[in-house]
Parts: structure tokens; C-alpha cells; sequence
């Protein structure tokens, strides 16, 4: 078995949350993305006798299959794990499936429920831990997010800062990712959110801890049309995520006054891209008239996925 690395300068040990990267760790993997998107990295086979254990717990398209071609695509081989396939469906305490692991596979990555999880996961595995996806944060998801912007408005190390980005919606693991992502980064990040939907309130608070150390703006309102206005870009998530469903209702009426359509969208700079993670549900959270429309980036930024997922299992996982 190939060893992982195990906390090399600029590797960092386990990405669970996008504060897991620095800014140069970041603009880096970036970088590395945008070189495997244009095919200028070669077509050799990096991760060649690597195996990374996939663990859903919640159900996926996107997520499962960019990592399965992802980590094919670089040579090595992915072990899909449902609860049906694996003991932590039967109540098997995370760290025994922690330590079991690691004496297989060179990394997991897990799409679960509790940050708590991911954490445990990481804290007894001796291989590095990828968050997929938890109710918490969606780290990965923020990566294909950032290439798109770059991509759309080429942005360079030190043009970060100039972009200003408008979340409207739920205060989800969507929204707590673009609280790290500026704090990282440092743009100005808007967040239009119903009252009693706020972001994780540490999240917040981090971020706002780094807005007043000079890095990154946050505004958190609950008026769309003041998010919005002269955005650089306009994001938002389904209103009832996975788990939410018998809340659905309820949700409904809190957020009908922050579907993005083409009025609120109007608001934005003339250039401005519209983003969402998917699946989607047109004509709730947002309109066909937006989602389908020119300035639409969904289908890029679901691609980039593939992309920004590679460049993170080379980061992590490459001996």
C-alpha cells in the first residue's frame, strides 16, 4: 500500500472545512485545477495503487461520481460504502471504522449528517479524511464554486478581494462554507437570510473575527434586493436540504420572499453569475427565467466539481 502523506509542508492533514487551507494552499489547488481542467498537467497516472474509500451516508450524484472519476482519472481507485455496504449502518462505533480503514485505503472521503462524524472520523484515522458533504459544512462544493468565479471573471492572487458575492436563502452548510471561503480569501460576502435561519453562529463569528483583522466583508441582512445589489455573483440552495423534509412546508412560507428571479437577479452587476450547488427546484428557490438563463453557471460549476475535487486528492493523497 502507498503511503499518505502525513502533514508535509502545504499538505494539509485532512480537509474538513475550508479554513482547513491557507490562502496559498488555496490559490494553489486552484491553480492545479485550472492546469487538470485544461489537460496541461499530462495524462499520466499520479495516484497510480491509490484507493480512497468513499463513505455515503447521505445519497449523491455529483458528489459520488466525481470522486469515482476523479480518482480513477488520476490513476487510482475508488471503494464506494453505503450503509447497507458497511458496519457503521449497523451501529459500528466510527473510530474502530476509522482505524479499519486506514489499514486499507490511503484516504476517505465521507457525505454524512454531523460535522461530528467527519471529526471523529479524522481523529482516529491515520490516513487524511475528505469532507463530501455534512449538515455542517460543504467544503468541496465551495471549491468547484470558487474555479467558477475565477474562470468567469479570470481572477487573479490579489483580485479576490475586489468580488463581492450574495448568498440568499437558508443559513446552510452552503452558506457556512461561503463565510470560510471569504474569510480565506477575503471578499465581501452578503448573506440574505429569513430571521431565525442564520448561518452557524461560530462560523459567523470566525468570519467576522477576520473581517476585522482587514480580511473580507460580511453583511448579513435579512433583504435580498440589499444583498444582491451590484453583486458580483448570486447563489442559493434548495429551501428544505436532505433530513429537512418534514420542514418543508414550513420553510416554504419563511423563504418564498428570497427565490432569486429575474427582478432580484436584475439588481446584480451586469456581469454577474448565477451559481447553485443542485438539484434545484425551479420555480422555488430560484426561476427557470435565472437558473436557465445566459448568465447561468450551474452546469460549469457542477463539472468543476470533477476538477477541483482531482487537484485535492493530488494535495492530499499523492506519495
Amino acid at each position: 500500500m502507498i503511503p499518505s502523506p502525513r502533514n508535509r509542508a502545504g499538505k494539509p492533514r485532512h480537509f474538513l472545512q475550508l479554513g482547513d487551507l491557507s490562502r496559498e494552499e488555496l490559490l494553489q489547488l486552484l491553480d492545479r485545477a485550472v492546469a487538470l481542467k485544461a489537460g496541461s498537467l499530462g495524462r499520466d497516472r499520479p495516484l497510480d495503487g491509490v484507493t480512497l474509500a468513499l463513505i455515503f451516508r447521505k445519497s449523491s450524484t455529483r458528489t459520488r461520481v466525481s470522486f469515482e472519476v476523479g480518482i480513477h482519472q488520476l490513476g487510482g481507485h475508488g471503494v464506494f460504502l453505503s450503509d447497507r455496504d458497511s458496519q457503521l449502518g449497523r451501529g459500528e462505533p466510527i473510530p474502530d471504522t476509522a482505524r479499519v480503514l486506514s489499514g486499507y485505503v490511503n484516504g476517505i472521503m465521507v457525505r454524512t449528517f454531523g460535522q461530528d462524524e467527519v471529526e471523529e472520523l479524522a481523529a482516529n484515522a491515520s490516513v487524511p479524511v475528505i469532507n463530501g458533504l455534512t449538515d455542517r459544512y460543504h467544503p468541496c462544493q465551495l471549491l468547484a464554486d470558487l474555479l467558477t468565479i475565477r474562470e468567469a471573471f479570470d481572477v487573479r492572487p490579489s483580485g479576490w478581494e475586489a468580488l463581492s458575492v450574495a448568498w440568499v436563502g437558508d443559513g446552510n452548510n452552503m452558506a457556512n462554507s461561503w463565510l470560510n471561503a471569504a474569510r480565506v480569501l477575503g471578499f465581501e460576502l452578503r448573506l440574505a437570510v429569513p430571521e431565525g435561519f442564520d448561518p452557524h453562529a461560530a462560523t459567523l463569528a470566525r468570519a467576522r473575527e477576520s473581517e476585522a483583522m482587514g480580511s473580507g466583508r460580511i453583511v448579513l441582512t435579512r433583504d435580498p434586493a440589499e444583498a444582491v445589489a451590484g453583486a458580483h455573483v448570486v447563489t442559493t440552495d434548495v429551501w428544505a436540504s436532505m433530513g429537512q423534509e418534514d420542514e418543508a412546508d414550513d420553510r416554504t412560507e419563511a423563504f418564498r420572499p428570497f427565490q432569486v428571479n429575474a427582478e432580484l437577479f436584475d439588481r446584480a452587476r451586469a456581469e454577474a453569475i448565477f451559481l447553485h450547488c443542485l438539484p434545484a427546484h425551479r420555480g422555488e428557490e430560484v426561476t427557470a427565467e435565472v437558473i436557465d438563463g445566459p448568465r447561468s453557471r450551474v452546469f460549469q460549476e457542477s463539472e468543476n466539481r470533477l476538477h477541483a475535487q482531482k487537484a485535492l486528492l493530488l494535495q492530499l493523497l499523492a506519495p
